[in-house]
């Protein structure tokens, strides 16, 4: 067993039976390894296995494990990533959602793979992340990350938003629609491939800017440089929300100012050994699947 894991945390998805189970099985597996097993304490609380192992806060976790494993879905992986980023803990994801571009170990899979990266035979990568802050009136109302993507739209209104967009200080243009995506290589193929956004590779250092429904047809996705600065001011008369991840969010007023940038934190994930990105897409997207008959 590799020397480098000896406390490892479970993570998992609250007020979800199935990973309950999974919790379970996976901290006795730990255990009989001699490894120290603590469970995140909401995860403990949501799923009654307080008492039955060490619980900890994630700023503990972040300062004190070895490696982190988080069992749902890709939601599960978002959150923990922006709680731990800052710290370096190595994160491994175990499918209990549905697609699972994130937490790449099937359960069925979960126990031999982990067992494997225990081992130390895994591949690591890291995943870049966007740090994302709102000023108004010069001053700041707002900052996080996020691993995925900021999104900024028109909420609940049934109209369009007007915003103008700077890339490195210089003015790109002002564009009316129902908002802007801002995608990682990671959130590619989230919300923004949705949106028409092209995948970018993880090792790509770039942003993709995808436009919500725009009034122009000729406004495209666009790839930037990572080391851009990105700055959306919203016009008047229009409110808007920011969404980071799709778990966060920010009510913004008119003259708000959204700066992106790429964070110095990065996220690092194991993946078992013969891991493929590539691979990962043809069974998520379905490609060269056989066509459906009726």
């Amino acid at each position: 067993m590799s020397k480098n894991f000896r406390v490892v945390a479970l993570i998992g998805k609250y007020q979800s039976p199935e990973v309950a189970e999974a919790v379970l099985r996976i901290a006795e597996f730990l255990r009989v390894r001699g490894l120290d097993v603590w469970i995140e304490q909401g995860t403990a609380s949501s799923i009654g296995m307080a008492g039955q192992f060490a619980v900890a806060s994630y700023e503990e976790i972040g300062a004190q494990a070895d490696l982190a494993v988080v069992l749902g879905g890709d939601g599960t992986m978002l959150n923990t990533a922006r709680r731990l980023s800052q710290h370096g803990v190595p994160l491994v994801g175990i499918n209990q959602g549905r697609l699972g571009f994130l937490t790449d170990i099937s359960r069925d899979e979960a126990l031999p793979k982990l067992g494997e990266i225990l081992e130390g035979r895994y591949t690591e990568e890291s995943r870049a992340m966007l740090d994302a802050e709102v000023l108004r009136a010069g001053h700041r109302v707002f900052q996080t990350l996020a691993l995925n993507d900021v999104v900024i739209n028109k909420g609940d209104l049934g109209r369009m938003i007007e915003f103008d967009l700077s890339i490195d200080g210089e003015f790109v243009y002002t564009q009316r629609s129902d908002g802007m995506i801002l995608a990682t290589p990671t959130g590619s193929t989230a919300y923004a491939l949705s949106a028409n956004g092209p995948i970018l590779h993880p090792n790509v250092g770039g942003i993709a800017l995808v436009p919500l429904c725009p009034h122009a047809l000729t406004a495209r996705p666009v790839t930037l440089p990572d080391t851009s600065h990105i700055e959306i001011v919203l016009l008047p008369q229009h409110d808007a929300r920011i969404h980071f991840d799709g778990q966060a969010r920010f009510d913004a007023r008119a003259g708000d100012r959204l700066r992106v940038t790429r964070s110095p934190d990065v996220v690092r994930l194991l993946h078992p050994q013969g891991y493929s990105y590539f691979a990962m897409l043809r069974e998520k997207l379905h490609w060269s699947a056989t066509p459906r008959r009726p």
